[in-house]
């Protein structure tokens, strides 16, 4: 039998190097890793090069380590509603590498199934092909580093001849994941808007750590109901209901 069960968030990221790289799953504040979040701060890992859909907002989800000036580099394919991230990306602070979301998407799966790269046509006559892209400002205005051209070949599709941009998949040191329900083996329960980036994020990390809501005994899962299979997964935290939270509620006038 294996395992792969750790008594708490603090252990299980407790070997999370200064400078490594972590793809996080959630998508804006749905499915954030809260507890492990927490703990990487706690543990005050810094420098770190992180990989996700957004970066949450200023005291919640990935923004707490933001705010603590622990991220040197985000790839992501939205800002958001995080005013820490924009100052710091335009005060050159914090290096930006934008990418589309699906494209994003589809490079940590890539990085996971073992892929190398793809060609996509999201991009094609863009900045995103042709660089260019501010990746880090210079606290002037100016640009520090911009992204670099990709390659781009014509391919024929459907009987036509379209362009298409050559894409690397991402694979990261770690992989920080929300579940709602794994058994001891890893395999994992998703819910909801939760399931988005985190099967995704958890795919591209070589050390995959996931916090479950719930955590149960192997086989009380039905195979058909799993998700994402435990192959993926090295290390699961059973941490109960976590908070949930709202980036903007929008309720009817009568409920004001």
């Amino acid at each position: 039998m294996i395992d792969k069960t750790w008594s708490s968030a603090a252990e299980a990221v407790a070997d999370i190097p200064d400078g490594a790289s972590l793809a996080v799953g959630g998508f804006g504040l749905s499915g954030n890793p809260i507890a492990l979040i927490e703990a990487v701060l706690a543990q005050g890992t810094r420098d770190l090069s992180v990989v996700s859909n957004n970066c949450g907002v200023d005291d919640w989800g990935l923004g707490i380590l933001l705010g603590a000036g622990r991220i040197r580099k985000m790839t992501s394919s939205y800002v958001g509603e995080n005013k820490e991230f924009e100052r710091q990306f335009l005060s050159g602070e914090l290096e930006l590498e934008l990418t589309p979301q699906g494209t994003l998407a589809e490079k940590l799966r890539a990085g996971g199934a073992g892929i190398a790269a793809f060609f996509t046509q999201t991009g094609v006559g863009t900045q995103v092909a042709e660089g260019g892209l501010p990746r880090r400002y210079d606290g002037s205005g100016g640009i520090a580093v911009a992204s670099p051209p990709k390659d781009v070949r014509t391919f024929d599709v459907n009987g036509q001849r379209r362009e298409f941009v050559l894409e690397e998949a991402i694979t990261t040191d770690f992989a920080l994941v929300h579940a709602w329900k794994g058994d001891r083996h890893g395999n994992l329960v998703f819910r909801k808007a939760a399931r988005s980036f985190n099967p995704l994020a958890a795919m591209a990390g070589r050390t995959c750590i996931v916090q479950v809501e719930t955590l149960v005994e192997p086989g009380e899962i039905e195979p058909d109901a799993v998700h994402l299979p435990g192959v993926f997964v090295h290390r699961i935290v059973e941490v109960g209901e976590v908070e949930k939270r709202i980036e903007k509620r929008t309720v009817s006038g009568s409920a004001r």
